[in-house]
Order: C-alpha cells, then sequence, then structure tokens
C-alpha cells in the first residue's frame, strides 16, 4: 500500500531528516462511554518502515510505495461505546529541529470471516421453556407454560430469524402480551467488566387466553451487525440474545444466537411437527384444571380448546420504502379457487431493525401509519372456498338412484 505525500511548493527545497511510515493493530478499552482516555489496550500487530533517510524533499508530488504484511489471525475491526479495535497506517517526515513534523494517518477495517460451522452445537435444536407459578384473585393460583424455539442458533446478515412462542395457559387468568428482542450484548474489559446491552429488534404479539394453549409464530430480519465474539480479542466479547417474555405473569426465556459470516450449512435438526401442528411446535399437552376452579373451567367450556395463534400487534422498526408487505420469499399468497388475485395482500412478515424505534410500517403509496393488530401468518387455507364433504362413490350413487329410473323404462 501507499500514497503521495503532496509538499507545498518552495523556492527552495524543504529540509527533512527521514520519512517513516507505521502500520498498527490495537484495541483500547475505556471506563466511560465515548471517552479517549483508555484504561486497558492490546496490541496486535506494530512495523514500520523507513521510505527516505536524510535530505531534501523538493516541491511537489512523490509516491513511496511501500507494504505490509498482516497477521493471519486478528480480530475484525469493532467501535462501540467503551472501545474498539483500530487499524491504521500512520506517515510521518521527519523535520529539523525547531520545525513541526509532517504527520497523517489513514484507517483501515479487517474482516476476519466467522464461520458459524466451527461453534459446537451450532446445528442442534435452538429450544428454551419456562414454568411460571402465580396468585390471582386473592385465593387462586395457577400457573404458565412458555417455550421459545428457533430453527437455527447461527445467522448471517440478512437471514430471516424464525422465532416460535408457545404458550400454555393453566389459570382462569389472561396473560399480557408477549414480547421477543433481539438484543446485543458488548462486554468491555477496563479495570472490571463493563456490560452494554441494547435491543436491536422487538416485536410484540397478543396474549394468551385463560385456560388456552396459544402459538406465535415471528420473523426478523438480520440486520447488519457486527459477529458474535470477535474472536482473537481478549478485551471485548460481542453476545447475542433472543429474550422471549411476558409481564403478566413475568416469565422470561432466552435463547443463545450467534451473528455470523459463513452461514450454518447444516440442516437443522428440529422435532417434527404432530398433526396440525406448525413448523417447530412442541406436542400438545393438555392438564388438568386445578380443583379449585373445575366449576369455573366446566362452566366456560372445556379447559383447553384447540389451539390459537396470537396475532403480531408492533415491531420496532419502520420498513424499508423498498420491502412490499408481505414480501416474504417463499410464502405462497392466498387466491380463491377461481384463480382471482387476492382482495388484500398479506401484512408484513419481516421486522427489520437496527435499534429501538417506534414501530410503523408503509402502507401503498401514503406515509407511514401506526402498526395495527394485524395477523403476521402463514396464510389461512382453511377460509378459502373449497368443498367440506367429499363427493359420493360410484356405488354410493348407484344405492340412492330412483329404482323407477331403470333401463327401458
Amino acid at each position: 500500500m501507499g500514497r503521495p505525500f503532496p509538499s507545498r511548493p518552495a523556492e527552495s527545497p524543504a529540509r527533512r531528516t527521514a520519512i517513516r511510515v507505521s502500520c498498527t493493530g490495537s484495541c483500547r478499552v475505556s471506563s466511560k462511554a465515548n471517552d479517549a482516555a483508555w484504561v486497558s489496550e492490546e496490541s496486535y500487530f506494530n512495523s514500520a518502515l523507513s521510505l527516505a533517510d536524510k535530505g531534501s524533499l523538493p516541491a511537489g508530488e512523490h509516491d513511496f510505495p511501500f507494504q505490509f504484511l498482516l497477521p493471519a489471525a486478528v480480530p475484525t475491526s469493532f467501535e462501540g461505546s467503551f472501545g474498539k479495535i483500530v487499524y491504521q497506517v500512520r506517515a510521518t517526515i521527519d523535520t529539523p529541529r525547531f520545525f513541526r513534523d509532517h504527520q497523517c494517518s489513514c484507517a483501515f477495517y479487517i474482516l476476519s470471516p466467522l464461520n458459524l460451522n466451527s461453534i459446537p452445537d451450532i446445528e442442534q435444536p435452538n429450544v428454551a421453556s419456562t414454568t411460571k407459578k402465580f396468585s390471582y384473585k386473592l385465593v387462586r393460583t395457577g400457573s404458565v407454560v412458555l417455550t421459545a424455539s428457533t430453527e437455527l442458533r447461527g445467522y448471517v446478515v440478512g437471514q430471516v430469524l424464525r422465532l416460535q412462542a408457545d404458550i400454555e395457559n393453566q389459570s382462569g387468568k389472561d396473560t399480557s402480551p408477549v414480547v421477543a428482542s433481539l438484543l446485543q450484548k458488548v462486554s468491555y474489559k477496563a479495570k472490571r467488566w463493563i456490560c452494554d446491552v441494547r435491543a436491536i429488534a422487538e416485536v410484540e404479539g397478543a396474549g394468551a387466553k385463560a385456560w388456552r394453549q396459544a402459538h406465535w409464530q415471528q420473523q426478523i430480519l438480520v440486520p447488519a451487525l457486527p459477529q458474535s465474539v470477535l474472536p482473537g480479542c481478549s478485551l471485548i466479547h460481542v453476545d447475542y440474545y433472543l429474550q422471549v417474555s411476558l409481564k403478566v405473569p413475568e416469565a422470561t426465556v432466552t435463547l443463545p444466537v450467534f451473528i455470523g459470516d459463513i452461514a450454518v450449512n447444516h440442516v437443522p435438526l428440529s422435532p417434527q411437527p404432530g398433526p396440525g401442528q406448525p413448523l417447530g411446535a412442541l406436542p400438545l399437552v393438555v392438564p388438568s384444571a386445578p380443583p379449585q376452579e373445575e366449576a369455573e373451567a366446566a362452566a366456560g367450556g372445556p379447559p383447553f380448546a384447540d389451539p390459537g395463534s396470537l396475532f403480531t400487534k408492533s415491531c420496532s422498526q419502520q420498513l424499508p420504502p423498498f420491502a412490499a408487505l408481505g414480501s416474504v420469499p417463499g410464502a405462497p399468497e392466498p387466491r380463491p379457487q377461481d384463480g382471482s388475485p387476492a382482495p388484500h395482500p398479506l401484512a408484513p412478515a419481516l421486522c427489520i431493525s437496527t435499534g429501538a424505534t417506534v414501530p410503523y410500517f408503509a402502507e401503498g403509496s401514503g406515509g407511514p401509519v401506526p402498526t395495527t393488530s394485524t395477523l403476521i401468518q402463514p396464510p389461512e387455507y382453511s377460509s378459502w372456498g373449497h368443498p367440506y364433504e367429499a363427493p359420493p362413490s360410484y356405488e354410493q350413487s348407484c344405492s340412492g338412484a330412483d329404482p323407477g329410473l331403470t333401463p327401458g323404462s
């Protein structure tokens, strides 16, 4: 690499002692946000070259080619609130005594690709579950089972993260809305470990009714994010988590997620769904009602009816203008049987976010409008027009025919 060193026109050649260039890479961490006073630092390489010895430099532009051999294993460039991994080239023209040296610097970036397949158990199913017991109406008790799952443990930028949450409400009280957040946790090693946590994307779905089971499916498009772990750096560590929670009752499950540069090339080992269950759903368990609420459960119908699907209430990021509503790759579009176009496109099924923002979607050619309670689910085929009963067989048609209608009559 190299760059010209411009000099100002002068009547006489400029005096110099030497021209030096250096290439450095280091990680620096501070104890305060956006502070230039570093308390921890580690160096990855520091090389220097002398391009010209003592002499004079005539007016004009001069080229001094140079190159550096970078180490094979260095961490990817990173910049955060409490530290950064930076690489730069600095050139210096040494001048005689009592004269100020001329310096310039140029930062460059290094990407050390993270192969997600090198992470242990990356192809295993990503499932977590918790059970929360609580009291309500002073003397009554119940419990809620919250289960969250994703198809994969690792993703690359631009890949769709498919999330499913299952809520089993074993009480007579409705739950609060379910919230899913993609969190980024950056840990900095200063005098002590400092953690910086922020929400990358956040979506909210409806709650589960009393004595009901509900499924919620959501898709999040992974935005441009720094890779997980930052291999090769001991001062900065990056982790990602998918957190699914309820406020009432208070229940939270957390799934670790890895962001890398080379996608997982294994088929996800997710459990096969049962009859009538969506992909990734867990087998349904129908528990009995608590003894003190058997009468209430009987009055309101069976304790657990067919599990329903929850709609998504809000998304944390505005969709880009070019993203069409319902533009989910590979998702079928509901159409009537006569072949006419669907009356209304699907609602947006992707949440694109780089931080916590106001939930807005863009519809049509107008401006953004607040998010409404739209069903972000695969098409509901049961609502289409189709025969509910099979046509009679040939034998049934013959046996039900009018006896008077015989050949020759």
